[in-house]
């Protein structure tokens, strides 16, 4: 028997308007008061024994889903060996996986590190250094959309014009997401792209593309850059290289490697466990036909979303690979994602408008049909609600 086939218990979502009927107010079920106690693929089970179709995948850092085994022999053989000689010591791992990155990327230089959040940082100080030593002190970086550090120039997303009006003598460096993915999943344009490292180019200053979100295959390239045919001389890398374990990456490009001269080295993760990890994942995004797969895959979800938008009269369907957004005609993210899990559905509400997609990149084309279905029954659930506020405000 296939159990994936069977259908779910549904749960029972109670709504917070009952409050408003008078009646006794119960908290609106959501992800983080649920306790999940094992996950397979696209698949998590709870402590109840319910399913849930995972289409979030913590927030797109899952990229081979959960407990891929790929990933559990790499951590087990890896355990058994060595976990973590500490920040002081290299490991065979970690070594190992810079040398493949750079291979994998055409990059200079890579760096192991523990988040996102601290590879952002050192990509500021990269290049921060790199202008002291060859821009004659400038420290300026530019950035549009989320402010991810301190001393950052902001200017809208998709503009160039603004780029060109905020770069001056101060500036080192542009610093841009391909695909705002927190934003609401708002891809840059290809025009954009290229005309932002078109104007490095021609400044003399570094293009810094963080890929937190974007990169490690979800955008169907190993580089979100690849697909828009660019080039940048520092990029970020997130969770997704890890498959959800805590590592990141930074890449650096050219002229842009200038560590020797820090005054604070950038602190290599040699976690070994962490890297191997992010081997055994890297391994597996490079595997021949992967990337095709995942862009197929990312075109049947995006034509099955936009004929659900279509037939509940939502907006636009945007993304690239295995990163989709539906912009909704009204402000009920939250409540479709609250609708969603009572049918056994797992999404994200980036925006109060937005509902963000993010499956694992294997995810299978009967886990995006079924996925499918069960958005349509939760957009029926929420048309009720909707037809009972316009009686009440009509």
């Amino acid at each position: 028997m296939n159990l994936f086939k069977r259908r779910r218990p549904t749960l029972a979502v109670v709504e917070s308007r009952q409050a408003q009927r008078g009646q006794t107010a119960a908290v609106v079920p959501n992800v983080c008061a649920r306790a999940f106690v094992r996950g397979q693929g696209s698949w998590l089970w709870d402590d109840r024994g319910h399913a849930c179709l995972d289409f979030d995948q913590a927030g797109a850092m899952n990229s081979l889903g959960h407990s891929p085994p790929v990933l559990v022999n790499a951590l087990g053989a890896q355990a058994q060996a060595l976990i973590n000689p500490g920040h002081h010591f290299a490991s065979a791992p970690a070594q190992a996986l810079i040398q493949r990155l750079c291979q994998a990327t055409g990059s200079d230089q890579a760096w192991v590190l523990d988040s996102s959040a601290q590879a952002c940082e050192d990509a500021l100080r990269l290049a921060r250094e790199w202008g002291r030593r060859h821009r004659g002190g400038a420290e300026g970086i530019i950035t549009a959309g989320r402010t991810r550090g301190t001393g950052l120039s902001q200017v809208p997303f998709n503009d160039l014009a603004a780029l060109h009006a905020q770069v001056d003598s101060r500036t080192v460096a542009i610093m841009l997401e391909p695909l705002q993915a927190d934003a609401g999943v708002i891809p840059a344009s290809r025009d954009y792209l290229l005309g932002a490292e078109q104007l490095c180019r021609e400044l003399g200053i570094l293009l810094i593309l963080d890929e937190t979100q974007t990169g490690s295959g979800r955008c169907g390239a190993l580089l979100a850059e690849q697909t828009y045919g660019v080039r940048a001389d520092i990029v970020i890398l997130g969770s997704g290289l890890g498959s959800g374990v805590p590592l990141a990456a930074l890449l650096a490009r050219g002229t842009a490697l200038c560590t020797e001269a820090c005054a604070t080295p950038i602190r290599q993760a040699d976690n070994a466990l962490m890297s191997a990890a992010g081997l055994a994942v890297l391994d597996s995004l490079l595997t021949p036909g992967f990337f095709d797969q995942v862009q197929d895959s990312g075109r049947h979800l995006r034509d099955g979303l936009s004929r659900v938008a279509r037939r509940y009269s939502h907006g636009e369907v945007r993304g690239q690979g295995l990163l989709w957004a539906l912009h909704l005609r009204e402000a009920q993210a939250q409540a479709l994602v609250e609708a969603a899990l009572g049918e056994g559905l797992l999404l994200a509400a980036v925006k109060p408008d937005v509902v963000r997609f993010s499956p694992a990149l294997d995810v299978s084309r009967g886990n995006i049909d079924d996925m499918l279905q069960r958005l349509a029954r939760s957009f029926a659930h929420l048309q009720p609600r909707q037809q009972r506020f316009g009686e009440a405000f009509g």
